[in-house]
């Protein structure tokens, strides 16, 4: 036999077949060495699967005993490294079952009783990002309780609130970082209903149209804790549906993308101000890098990294997407490609949320528990910044319509006051009394109350607003929230 093709009976459906696989179609068929990470899922979906089968006396006591011995043996050596992985097996699905076989005989043939590779795959995919969503929900509360700690501190600091990267009204720096959380919350809110869609169970589906053994597939799903609030065993209903769709996978990588869309505003946000016509904040050396020919740089290339990575988690949304759209029922090879982009929205994602954590928030000590580092906000330059561009505007047009003054009119005589004041290069807060007055006679002493930046923040006071005393009810609702982490 020649060293480019297979020994077609080391396949597991090849009894079939009167030629092997060639060596090109074997590289380009196998999964094996992107979908072994499944491996621990794969393991777990089938130790239910075989102890549901002895339950129902599909296989004997003694066939489960020998197989939990089998694939305990087999994690061990996958975890110390020594399980040799082979591509002439595909997948890994078919090293664990040919391996379990050399160990434990007939009894490791048993365990495929009952179920196809098409609802196996569709279970461990299933298993394995239902707890990579446990650590991601984890990650995203981390970093908005970083958030909030910055934010703590900064409840009067005082920031150019940005229209059109125009400035429009000041905001609190707080209220403005604790924005990001609320985006972060509904992606914390989104992922936890993913979680719910994905553990459901497919097992027992077989290959498309169920099977005549007798499965108790509320059994398997309790085992592996597919079950609702209430305890209840949740299974997918439909067994050609079960095995083919992948809509689970693309709803996550969804929620992904949207968390990356906001890292990656945040990012933007970030090199910005840290750029030195702004100057509003420092980020910590670790987090930049410095130019090969340009000393005086320090690049944020970690907010421009996530920014870019962005683009590479909504491209996985959209190949999930174009991977489903022709596929007729039931499952189809096509569904193999499903794995590279979730794996990689995984990874891509819980990189970016756990160096954002560290970024904002400092890095942990882990004698202390205490942070150091994070971001550096420079409260001049940011408050500085916040007088250019007649951010209090509003305030007096506001201010005049207390007095009686139609909106609209208010609104054209403020103009025709900014438009004086950029003419001198002043603030409105420092044109005289009697000029503002020329502008409307409503306008009293007062009015440098309303043209104060602090005074326009402590006047946003409805509920969502600026007014420290607002943004102050926003953080305590968010240390409750996220008790334990803030």
């Amino acid at each position: 036999m020649s060293h480019n093709q297979l020994d077609a009976k080391s396949q597991a459906w090849s009894a079939l077949f009167t030629e092997p696989m060639s060596e090109l179609v074997q590289r380009y068929t196998a999964s094996v060495f992107f979908d072994r990470r499944l491996w621990k899922a794969d393991i777990q979906g089938s130790l239910a699967h075989a102890e549901m089968l002895a339950a129902q006396g599909i296989i004997s006591a003694q066939d489960w005993v020998d197989i939990q011995r089998g694939l305990q043996q087999i994690a061990q050596e996958i975890e110390s490294g020594t399980f040799e992985w082979k591509l002439a097996l595909e997948d890994v699905h078919l090293n664990i079952e040919a391996r379990l076989t050399q160990l434990v005989g007939d009894a490791g043939k048993r365990l495929h009783t009952g179920r196809s590779r098409n609802d196996q795959v569709a279970t461990d995919v299933r298993l394995w990002l239902r707890d990579e969503i446990d650590g991601l929900v984890a990650l995203l509360r981390e970093l908005q309780a970083a958030l909030v700690r910055v934010a703590d501190e900064h409840v009067e600091t005082i920031l150019p609130g940005f229209t059109h990267l125009q400035v429009a009204q000041p905001v609190s720096l707080a209220h403005h970082l604790l924005a990001y959380v609320e985006m972060l919350a509904r992606d914390e809110e989104r992922m936890l209903e993913v979680r719910r869609r994905v553990n459901r169970l497919p097992l027992g589906s077989a290959a498309l149209a169920g099977t005549t053994y007798p499965l108790d597939r509320e059994r398997v799903a309790r085992t592996l804790g597919m079950v609702d609030e209430r305890g209840e065993p949740q299974l997918c209903l439909n067994s050609l549906d079960a095995v083919s769709d992948r809509d689970f996978a693309i709803e996550f990588t969804a929620a992904a993308a949207l968390i990356m869309v906001h890292i990656s505003r945040l990012s933007e946000e970030l090199i910005v101000w840290m750029s030195q016509n702004f100057g509003f904040i420092r980020i910590a050396d670790r987090f930049t890098t410095g130019s090969s020919i340009m000393p005086q740089k320090k690049n944020p290339d970690v907010p421009e990294l996530a920014r870019g990575k962005t683009g590479r988690v909504v491209g996985h949304l959209m190949a999930l997407l174009t991977l489903m759209k022709g596929q007729p029922l039931a499952y189809n090879k096509d569904n193999q490609e499903d794995k590279e982009p979730l794996f990689d929205t995984v990874d891509t994602l819980r990189d970016t949320l756990r160096i954002f954590v560290d970024m904002i928030g400092g890095e942990r000590d882990p004698a202390t528990g205490q942070r150091s580092g994070g971001l550096t906000v420079n409260r001049t330059a940011m408050e500085a910044a916040a007088r250019k561009g007649f951010a209090t505007a509003t305030d007096l047009a506001d201010y005049l319509v207390k007095k009686g003054v139609p909106f609209r009119d208010a609104h054209e005589t403020v103009a025709a006051a900014v438009r004086v004041a950029s003419e001198r290069g002043v603030d409105l807060s420092e044109l005289p009394l009697p000029e503002l007055q020329r502008f409307h006679p409503a306008i009293e002493a007062d009015v440098y109350d309303v043209l104060s930046l602090q005074g326009s923040l402590a006047a946003r006071a409805t509920v969502g607003g600026t007014a420290p005393v607002q943004v102050r009810a926003q953080l305590q609702r968010h240390r409750q929230r996220l008790a334990g982490l803030v």
